[in-house]
């Protein structure tokens, strides 16, 4: 736990803003103990406002931490997948060790910050990288190989080495030696730590006042600071194989930057450094949590003068080093790559994104990134054909398998995403793959054709009998009109009990309208996988049913949630067409349920009641002289009644 450099430059540019160096300025020849005339700015007043500004807002964001984490809104750590932690925590590295180069290097630079800060910053260290220090530059590549070595030495054998060589600890000792007996500040100009304060400064009570011109910037702060702290954490939590409570670490942090805000502290993340290095000496539990702040009491309280003579150097390098298990997280792209497209394509957009926003938009531009592949995930989900493995009552996809076997007459889709407003258009395009056709487009040329029949019978061009409906012997059959006539579908909107009548569709018709074969009697919807339905998602489907049912194609559900049909219920889906009867336990239940009722259609009604539309025949047709009871009404004049019921 610490400071980190994105939360730090966040707290930073809120001083800044609040305490501009405009507001101290004083009049040069009223300042005492100089001679200097003009303006000057009252540094001792403006470092105290600063100081003052840094603690309220610490202050703020504890409180707001703990709100959030009474609120149970720590939640949000869900949408923190791995895939994005792992492009978030290595941009930081990669942010961490562009500050730390120019330490490395002894090179000044200004303090960027916001968009492309890392990329500004990187390019002034290299423009002025011919003011390198060389003292500083050798001795930070010399405690980087050093302690990379001793690293791996330490993680090779670590079954023999009963406690990990602290060489951290030693490097930070013995370069502090060198450059004491060596005066490497004065001989060579080094960079060193100088004066470390001792001691605490006296608690302070925040500037409450403050407060309504930083809340919108420190709830900002305080959803950072939490997600870079969990992201590192998730890091480790998944290397050590155990799990984190969201609410408990804001809460944590809360109480934590509430009572560091009443000494002048700034806001308390992960310090990743520190992490890294602790993770990396061994530390495991709290005990070396409370070992490590002991050791910094210690040094601010007594020791801190004994550091003085440290190279700034050094203590970068070491920081670098222990970045490498988080470098190391780039070669788990090309595995993400294998496994799963759209994770890679998270955690390259993240790390991007993070490097070239700044680590707080790059979070929140990989958060909904991510947000959207789900979004797209769902809209564009999965579907496709199942038929039948013969012999047993399992379904699989018919493009992925090659002994399934479909149904006759029936055709299975299992759509695999819960069916909202964003991905109807996919189930009804879906469907349409599936079956072959479309059922609008199929009822309009029914009806299309069925009028212009019925024009035909009333002209007498067509008769109706027993065997069908045929033209006059020896009469040109004039039905054979061209299709020329463009489709209105307004037109074509009237109540199917206007032109009813029964017809084999999938014989030839005495009239050139074009209908498409419709070879099916039965569609069945696997729900297998679509755990909620909106209320667009079932006046949808019951339009669907409708749509078929005009067509005789009966749709049944099978393998649906409980949760559904209780949905479907408050939706008021059901009603006389559409009944709880044709909801199904499994596929095969269903199956087997549509092929008992055709089997029971067949015996019957052995001779289908329809009427046949045939085309005019050459040779004569003899009908067969039947005997008819006295109250049986003329062919003719039935087949006119029930088009005009």
């Amino acid at each position: 736990m610490g400071p980190f450099p994105v939360v730090s430059l966040m707290v930073g540019s809120v001083v800044l803003s609040m305490a501009p160096d405009d507001n101290f300025l004083i009049d040069g020849s009223n300042a005492t103990g100089t001679n200097v005339t003009g303006t000057l700015i009252d540094t001792e007043s403006r470092d105290a406002q600063r100081v003052l500004i840094a603690s309220t807002l610490t202050f703020l964001v504890g409180i707001l931490q703990v709100i959030f984490g009474a609120l149970q809104i720590g939640f949000i750590v869900r949408y923190l997948a791995d895939p994005l932690v792992g492009g978030f925590t290595t941009a930081a590295a990669f942010q961490v060790l562009v500050s730390q180069l120019k330490i490395v290097l002894n090179v000044s630079t200004k303090n960027y910050n916001g968009v492309l800060s890392i990329i500004y910053t990187l390019i002034e260290t290299f423009e002025k990288i011919g003011t390198t220090n060389i003292a500083d530059l050798i001795a930070g590549l010399l405690t980087i190989f050093v302690c990379m070595v001793v690293k791996e030495i330490n993680d090779r054998f670590k079954h023999k080495i009963p406690i990990p060589i602290p060489i951290e600890v030693i490097v930070t000792i013995v370069a502090t030696g060198i450059s004491y007996a060596a005066d490497l500040e004065k001989k060579y100009n080094a960079g060193i730590v100088k004066s470390i304060p001792r001691g605490f400064l006296p608690p302070e009570p925040p500037d409450v006042s403050l407060f309504s011109q930083m809340i919108a910037a420190s709830f900002s702060i305080a959803i950072v600071a939490y997600a870079i702290a969990v992201s590192v954490g998730k890091v480790y939590a998944t290397k050590y194989d155990y799990a984190i409570d969201g609410n408990q670490e804001f809460i944590a942090f809360g109480f934590s930057n509430i009572f560091s805000g009443a000494f002048s502290c700034f806001v308390a993340t992960t310090a990743l450094s520190r992490t890294a290095v602790q993770e990396s000496t061994g530390g495991k539990t709290q005990v070396a949590g409370i070992i490590s702040a002991g050791i910094v009491l210690i040094s601010i309280v007594a020791l801190g003068k004994l550091l003085e003579p440290l190279q700034k150097s050094v203590l970068a390098a070491v920081v670098i080093a222990n970045l490498k298990g988080m470098f190391m997280q780039v070669f788990d792209v090309p595995r993400l790559w294998r496994q799963n497209k759209v994770d890679a394509m998270i955690w390259v957009f993240t790390c991007v994104a993070s490097i070239i926003l700044g680590l707080d938009l790059g979070l929140l531009a990989g958060l909904l990134f991510g947000l959207l592949t789900v979004v797209l995930r769902v809209q564009f989900p999965s579907w496709g054909g199942f038929g039948n493995i013969p012999g047993t009552d399992i379904y699989k996809k018919v493009k992925d398998y090659k002994n399934v076997i479909e149904p006759e007459g029936v055709k299975i889709l299992k759509f695999s995403s819960p069916i909202f407003y964003a991905n109807i258009d996919g189930l009804k395009s879906s469907l349409k793959s599936t079956v072959g056709f479309d059922a609008v487009k199929v009822y309009n040329k029914r009806l299309k054709a069925l009028r212009k029949i019925q024009k035909l019978i009333k002209k007498g061009k067509l008769k109706a009998t027993k065997n069908g409906i045929i033209s006059e012997p020896g009469i040109n059959n004039e039905a054979f009109e061209p299709d020329e006539e463009p489709e209105d579908n307004e037109d074509l909107q009237v109540p199917t009990k206007e032109v009813e009548i029964q017809v084999d569709w999938n014989s030839e018709l005495p009239v050139k309208v074009n209908i498409p074969k419709v070879p099916i009697h039965s569609l069945i919807l696997d729900f297998g996988a679509v755990t909620f339905l909106d209320i667009v998602a079932v006046k949808s489907i019951k339009t669907i049913i409708r749509e078929f049912e005009r067509i005789d194609v009966r749709v049944y559900f099978a393998s649906y949630q409980d949760n559904l049909i209780s949905q479907l219920e408050r939706s008021a889906f059901f009603d006389d067409i559409v009944r709880k009867d044709i909801f199904f336990l499994t596929v095969h239940d269903a199956v087997l349920y549509i092929r008992n009722q055709m089997t029971y259609s067949d015996n019957q009604d052995p001779v289908f009641e329809k009427i046949s539309l045939m085309q005019e025949s050459k040779e004569p047709i003899e009908f067969t002289e039947t005997s008819r009871p006295d109250d049986e009404l003329d062919v003719q004049e039935e087949a006119m009644r029930r088009l005009a019921s």
